[in-house]
């Protein structure tokens, strides 16, 4: 895991606001952040934030203009800010990202590249989102992925269950909290 990055994605107060499903998603990631950081793996938050104004938004990206409509995302909005039961701690990295993917529009590669990061592991909301856009641009980038299927969330349960279930898993290693908990369990 010395090579190993957890990122924790898009986990922000309004996004939980309106996914949480009350499945215990929110302590079941915690339990995994306490965990990466027992094993000595780095913890990446990963937030969307758009600029007031919001200058770097197009009106042909329509997810885009949507996302701004609904006010969502905006630097300094206190909806934009991640939520308390996730925050990071000292020596966790927050990337500020300017699209679905972790990559876009953020210093997210330049981290990894100085700290040696050749795999990633993928906690967030929404899998049909912020997780299918980084997994795909962590594959052109040859780097190595798990998914932690019950640290993810979807508004659209069925969504969530064919991308962890039938797509993911051609691309990457998808497991439980528990499962990844135990296999980076020191010895």
């Amino acid at each position: 895991m010395a090579n190993s990055a957890l990122l924790v994605m898009d986990v922000q107060r309004d996004v939980v606001a309106l996914a949480d499903d009350g499945s215990g998603y929110l302590p079941r990631l915690r339990g995994a952040i306490d965990g990466a950081r027992a094993a000595g793996v780095p913890v990446i938050c990963v937030v969307m934030g758009l600029r007031p104004g919001d200058p770097e938004v197009s009106p042909r990206s329509k997810v885009m203009a949507d996302i701004v409509r609904a006010g969502l995302f905006t630097e300094g909005a206190p909806g934009t800010e991640i939520h308390d039961e996730v925050a990071p701690q000292q020596g966790d990295v927050v990337v500020i990202k300017r699209r679905g993917s972790a990559f876009s529009g953020s210093d997210l590669d330049l981290v990894l590249r100085a700290r040696d990061i050749d795999s990633l592991v993928l906690a967030a909301i929404a899998t049909s989102a912020v997780v299918l856009s980084t997994l795909w641009h962590a594959v052109d980038l040859d780097l190595g992925l798990t998914v932690l299927a019950d640290a993810c969330l979807d508004t659209d349960p069925e969504v969530h269950r064919m991308l962890t279930e039938r797509l993911f898993p051609q691309w990457a290693d998808v497991v439980t909290v528990e499962d990844w908990l135990k296999a980076i369990a020191p010895q």
